[in-house]
């Protein structure tokens, strides 16, 4: 009966711990490779954006709801008298250089930014960056890119982009350890970088901090 007593409060407990980081961006129960985490953390952005709410409710061995609860059009006024770090400004067709090598992220990276306004160019690696960098006819305002990639790091491609490109703005993004990415030579003074996991508006802000007030690079 004790051992039963001690199973039970352990299955309760990892139940709570799992709840817990439910709606944390790029946390997944699926093995590597079967799931992205951004599901539900893409879900959760929405409604709060939309100044609601989200609950679950979940039984162990019976199943799991989710009820959502949106204020009606009326209730939610001007998006303008909402707090700074509740607004979205969307873009205006500015062209992003998106480059990450897992397809799972840059494809949810990509559907945020193209339902937000940006004109999307992606690329898998630093390579194939070059080569759009270097037959796109237009503009290229800003790349978008991963640090810890394989061949090539995304501080190696900033560098090489701004031959091409000297004017382009760089937002920088890893999940990596802070020693990790210094070593990549990301924390260096002046340049613009979000941690992994973020949330949509996370992104959205941060690369319209970026765009608005940030300088073009320079090769250090």
């Amino acid at each position: 009966m004790i051992a039963e007593d001690i199973t039970a409060r352990r299955a309760l407990e990892d139940e709570l711990r799992l709840r817990a980081r439910l709606f944390e961006p790029f946390f997944t129960t699926k093995e590597r490779g079967r799931g992205t985490g951004l599901g539900l953390a893409t879900v959760y952005g929405v409604v709060r954006q939309s100044g609601g709410f989200i609950w679950v409710d979940s039984v162990l061995g019976q199943g799991t709801s989710f009820t959502l609860d949106f204020p009606r059009a009326a209730d939610v006024g001007d998006s303008r008298s909402l707090p700074a770090e509740q607004r979205t400004i969307p873009g205006a067709g500015e062209p992003i250089l998106l480059v990450e090598d897992l397809l799972s992220v840059r494809t949810v990276m990509r559907e945020w930014l193209a339902r937000n306004g940006y004109r999307i160019l992606e690329a898998d690696s630093g390579e194939t960056a070059l080569k759009l960098t270097d037959s796109f006819h237009s503009s290229i305002d800003l790349l978008l890119t991963d640090v810890v990639m394989p061949a090539m790091s995304g501080r190696e491609l900033a560098r090489r982009v701004q031959v091409l490109r000297p004017e382009v703005r760089v937002l920088y993004t890893s999940g990596s350890t802070d020693d990790l990415i210094a070593h990549h030579g990301v924390l260096e003074a002046g340049l613009s970088f979000l941690q992994k996991p973020f949330t949509q508006q996370q992104l959205l802000q941060k690369l319209r901090e970026v765009l608005d007030h940030g300088r073009p690079f320079s090769i250090g």
